[in-house]
Formats: structure tokens, sequence, C-alpha cells
């Protein structure tokens, strides 16, 4: 007789996603999506062609990482070993204002799209080439993507300091409404960086006019994270509010050693602004950022690890402040040396990032930058750190509340159709972990290593990666806003 599954997997403590509490179940897939879900646990083994015994394993919804650079490496790099083995199943890529498409480059990217990768990688003068490539290259995960401000600035603008002129910003809304059309997620803007800070907000407002018939979204690294940070979200509302679409504030912080404590008040605007308006952000779980070497963060009042120099490879992995000493520079001119380069910055407090993960308004992305040499360990680690370090280990919330914001809440507030929940006729984006065991293995000095705990991996359906290995095989796939592109290509 034909088996009614082709994978049961039996007796989990079930974490479907939404924030309830676990319970006893097993869960069976056919063609890709979970066909049925059997609290009662009844299921007879012999209906299905592969069973996967649970044991007590907790089995959730595959997470979803909000806020990644994964743009070129989900093409480059299918296996995408960094996300799977973690238990990331989705990606959202475009985030900050960068993004791979729609780009046609006339020399080496700019900063901060260097981080995306060399010239060679930009090769989607549009957004459908783009998805068409993500489908070609078949990776383990999903791809569902932003379109980046900075990315059409450079593709209109012959220079960055200064702000667009009306022809220019049409040219934008042109390649936008194109973007849309093919199924990206929204806008994204990357204020702070040099080639997009000098663009004023009613740059920007031009800009995201098309946003709203299309049912997308505005997400926003704000134009400062530091002393400004709450003009700078007053600033991404006033946005939100002109373009009649939801807010992202991207991975949300207090930086700097002055602005320590303050999110209490960061939060109560956000929460203001929730009064009025649709306003979410991300986080990630660390205190240390990372990101390109920017002469506007340099400081002595906390560590700046160098990731990586062009100029100077060997610093890889050093101190600015030991490199400055070395050379009998300031650290201003030890960085203006290193340029290009990159760096972690170990700017933030964890009462502050405590605060902010766990509010309610908090999804989890991890940032992490995948070309990086020596790569921040939220690339490797943030969403096993969540369960482990901050759920279990120092239960700054529930499980099933950590698990809530790394599937369920973030595909509603992406507009991920039939992802993010372990329910009968969805995807089956699955993760199997222990939840006593799960961790990051991660670390500042040896970060590319992958997480402990994670049992399997479904992703569509298919068995990607099992005790710490992959098993070659890749099914994923690039999702258009709305679940549109939810098909095999």
């Amino acid at each position: 007789m034909p088996h009614l599954f082709d994978t049961l997997i039996r007796a989990v403590m079930l974490l479907d996603g939404s924030g309830a509490a676990a319970r006893m179940a097993d869960v069976g897939i056919r063609d890709g999506r979970i066909a049925r879900i059997d609290d009662a646990g009844t299921i007879d083994p012999d209906t299905a062609s592969h069973v996967v015994e649970g044991h007590g394993l907790v089995l959730s919804p595959g997470f979803i990482d909000v806020h990644t650079h994964d743009d070129t490496n989900v093409v480059r790099d299918p296996a995408m070993t960094p996300k799977i083995s973690q238990g990331v199943t989705t990606v959202i890529v475009g985030n900050c204002g960068i993004s791979a498409a729609p780009v046609t480059l006339a020399g080496d990217p700019p900063d901060p799209m260097n981080l995306l990768g060399r010239a060679d990688a930009f090769r989607y003068p549009d957004f459908r080439s783009y998805a068409d490539a993500v489908n070609a290259a078949q990776p383990s995960v999903n791809v569902a993507a932003l379109v980046g401000h900075t990315a059409l600035r450079s593709n209109h603008m012959d220079r960055f300091d200064r702000a667009a002129t009306a022809d220019e910003i049409a040219a934008m809304r042109t390649q936008l409404e194109e973007a849309l059309a093919h199924g990206a997620l929204g806008l994204s803007t990357g204020l702070a960086y040099a080639n997009a800070f000098s663009a004023p907000t009613e740059e920007v407002l031009a800009l995201a006019e098309p946003l709203a018939d299309a049912g997308a979204l505005y997400a926003t690294h704000l134009r400062s994270e530091f002393a400004e940070i709450l003009d700078a979200m007053d600033e991404a509302y006033r946005i939100g509010r002109h373009a009649r679409v939801p807010v992202v504030i991207s991975h949300l912080k207090c930086a700097g050693v002055p602005n320590w404590g303050r999110s209490g008040e960061v939060l109560q605007s956000l929460e203001a602004a929730q009064r009025w308006q649709p306003v979410g952000c991300d986080c990630y779980p660390y205190t240390a950022s990372s990101s390109t070497l920017d002469l506007k963060q340099v400081t002595s009042d906390f560590d700046i690890q160098v990731t990586w120099s062009e100029p100077h490879p060997a610093m890889g992995g050093r101190l600015l402040a030991d490199i400055a000493a070395e050379w009998q520079v300031d650290m201003m001119e030890a960085a203006r040396r290193l340029q290009p380069a990159g760096a972690v910055y170990h700017c933030m407090e964890d009462a502050d990032v405590d605060r902010i993960l766990s509010h309610p308004a908090t999804v989890v992305g991890s940032d992490g930058l995948p070309n990086d040499p020596l790569p921040h360990p939220r690339l490797w680690g943030a969403f096993p750190r969540v369960l482990g370090h901050y759920a279990r280990d120092r239960e700054l919330f529930p499980l099933a509340v950590a698990v809530n914001k790394m599937t369920g809440l973030s595909a509603e507030r992406f507009g991920l159709r039939e992802r993010g929940f372990v329910r009968e006729g969805y995807w089956a984006d699955l993760v199997l972990f222990d939840a006593a065991t799960i961790r990051d293995a991660a670390s500042f000095t040896d970060p590319m290593q992958p997480a402990e705990g994670i049992a399997a991996v479904w992703v569509n359906g298919e068995l990607t990666w099992q005790q710490r290995a992959a098993t070659g095989v890749r099914a994923g796939r690039f999702l258009a806003r709305g679940g549109a592109a939810a098909s095999h290509p």
C-alpha cells in the first residue's frame, strides 16, 4: 500500500511557533508540507516512508533570520552551512540599504555594499534576475528579499554626498516598483552609513510611496543608534506614516557608552508609535556589533576588533588600539590606514540587550556577515544562543516565547505566508532540537563553529541537516512577498 507520509516525526515536544506551550505530538510530512499533526500520537509508523523518533526532543518551525546579508552567498555558496547548521530555514536579505539587486556597478561596490562581496558578485541588474538566480542555485534555505536604498542610489547617482534629484528619485522608484512587482518584501535603508547619510528624509519619503499599494514594508538601519537615536526613530515613524506601511527598525540597540541604559526610553518611543502605526524591531543576542570599519565609531570607550583590512590583512583579529600603539599613531589614523576594513564593536551593555530582546515587538535576526574572514559569532550562533543562553540558562523568557520570536512572529511581520508555524497545510520548514543541550559554540576568537543540540532540519519537507552534518539535499527557494512564489521553480 502507498505510504501516507514521506516523513513521520514521532513523540516530539511540539512548539508550534505561536508562543503556545509545548505539547506532545506526531507530525507527518507529505509533498513538502505538514500533512498531519496528531496530539494523540496514534499515527502508524508503517504509513511513512521515513520515521524519525523524537524521544522528547523539541520540534519547532524552522527559524527565520529576518536580518541577514546573505544576498550573494545564497547563490555563490548555496550550502549555507552557517545558517542551516543552527536551524535557520529562511533568510531575509537586502537589509541596511544594501542589496544584491537591482544593481549595476560602474566599478567596485561602495561601502557598505562591499559587505556583500566584490564587484563580480553583483550580477543582477533587475530584481527578477536575482530571484531567478536564487531558484537556479537552489540553496539549502529559503530566501526573501528587500531592496536597498543605497543600492538604488549607486545605480543612479554620480556621488553620494548629496540629495538625489527629482529625476534620480523617479529612476529609483521605477526600479523599486519593478522589484515589488516581482515579490520584493519592501524597501530598506541604511541612513547611518556615509553613502546614504546625505539623503534627506524627503528623499526616502518620495521613494517609499509605492510600498503601500504593493503591501510591502519599510525596514531601516536608523540614521543614528547613538545619542540621536530618538530623533532617528521619529524619522523612521514619519516615513512609515507617509508611505502608509509597517516599519521595522533593524538591530535596535543603544550603542556607545554614553547611550548605555537608555533602552527603556527607546522602547517607550516604540510603544508610543505603536498606538498609531505598525512598528516592530529586530535584535541580535550579543553586546557587540559588526560592520565595516567606520571612522564615526572609532573610540577608546570600548574594544574595537579589526576583522579584515585590504591594505593590511595581517591586522585581522587584532584590537584597533593595539594596532595604533604598534604604529605609534592615534586610533583614528590607524583606522584610516586600515581602510577598507571590517570591525567588531563591543559597544553595548547586557541590560539594554536583555530589555530589547525580551520586548514583545522584537524578533530575532543575526545580522551576520558571511564574507568576513573573522566573522562576528552571530553568523553561526545567534538562534541557538537565544534558546540556550537567554531562554534556558538565564530564563529571560520562556522557550515558547523564544521560538515565537524566531518563527511565527517573524513570518507574520514580513508576510511569509504558510511559514513560521507548525500547522497542517503549512510548508514543512522544521527544526528538531534538544532544549537541554542546545547552545551556540561560536565565539569571538573561534567564530565559525556549528551549534550544538540541533538534531535535524527540514526545508520544504526535505531533510537538510542531521547530527551536525549536511545531508546534501538542498530544497530552498525564493519566496516572493505574500508567498506568491511558494511552489517549486
